[in-house]
């Protein structure tokens, strides 16, 4: 059995690739099931989760993820608040193939799924990115949006606007200026597509400063009562899903709309399983706001640790 570091996994991942190796396996299908969410408490400290990831397709591959989120971590023990580790087996034997690094897996596919998606729902002239956040997925996300759209300019905001400037001197792409901005509701405005990982339980794109045009990617928000946008957003916007399960069960940003009458599920417009094959239009016109909200799927896992495992 093989196992797979996180950096083996970084350098076997180009975004371009990723995108329609994910765009080949949403066509294609899987099974997964929903997604197991165990709370864990944590003594002196925010309450942790326990995430369980099963996806396979019958004769090929199983693979599972073991994901874990603990909020506090970063501030109490300086590691990363998202960990796990991903379990890929053999399909028509199952025995064990490879253990792959879950957290630089989950990354890279995170990215490239919002990728995939601006595909279908972002500007073809898109060319500023605001990013949101400065996190461990950030940088993955600038690079995988800049990979399917011609993105010229990169804005940056956290609410920790040294984390911001410390990610925008870090990063280079080819052809792209990247900056820090400690102005969010001027960044949202001034922009092409408007990409959001955080764990904010409030939210931080306001519908009223968001342009026509404008293309949202939420994935920071993976419970139903946390939320990246707010009410205003979602009632203006085309929306869509990663997985109709996924977005009306667990993703905040959807389901308390929802709950408050502002949005019917009649208003998502299609999810990543219909953008693919093409049963559902994305962007029909320049100037409409869509917005995109991934709570992520086993599918994606898979997918991407296929992938490593024919480049590694």
């Amino acid at each position: 059995m093989r196992v797979v570091t996180a950096a083996e996994v970084e350098e076997a991942l180009d975004d371009r690739e990723l995108v329609d190796c994910l765009r080949d396996m949403f066509r294609d299908g899987c099974t997964v099931p929903l997604r197991h969410h165990h709370a864990i408490d944590v003594p002196g400290a925010a309450q942790a989760m326990l995430l369980l990831m099963p996806a396979w397709q019958s004769g090929q591959s199983i693979g599972v993820k073991s994901v874990t989120v603990f909020p506090d971590n970063p501030r109490q023990h300086s590691l990363p608040s998202i960990m796990g580790v991903y379990l890929l087996l053999d399909g028509a034997t199952g025995a064990p193939k490879a253990v792959i690094d879950g957290m630089q897996l989950t990354l890279n596919r995170t990215a490239c799924a919002s990728a995939l998606a601006a595909d279908y729902l972002a500007r073809r002239d898109a060319r500023r990115l605001l990013m949101i956040g400065a996190g461990a997925l950030a940088p993955h996300l600038i690079r995988a949006h800049a990979a399917v759209r011609p993105i010229e300019e990169v804005l940056i905001w956290n609410r920790n606007a040294d984390k911001a400037a410390t990610l925008a001197r870090r990063m280079s792409i080819d052809g792209v200026a990247i900056a820090a901005t400690e102005d969010l509701q001027g960044a949202i405005s001034g922009a092409d597509i408007v990409s959001a990982a955080t764990l904010s339980p409030e939210p931080l794109v306001r519908g009223a400063w968001l342009s026509p045009g404008v293309h949202v990617d939420l994935v920071g928000a993976f419970r139903p009562d946390m939320r990246e946008s707010d009410d205003e957003a979602v009632r203006r916007a085309r929306l869509f899903v990663d997985t109709r399960e996924g977005g009306l069960n667990e993703a905040g940003d959807i389901v308390l709309p929802l709950q408050a009458g502002v949005i019917q599920t009649d208003d998502i417009c299609g999810d990543l399983f219909e953008l693919t094959r093409g049963t559902c239009l994305g962007r029909t016109q320049d100037d409409q706001i869509t917005l995109f909200k991934s709570v992520g799927t086993a599918l994606e896992d898979l997918a991407a640790a296929e992938l490593v495992m024919q480049r590694v």
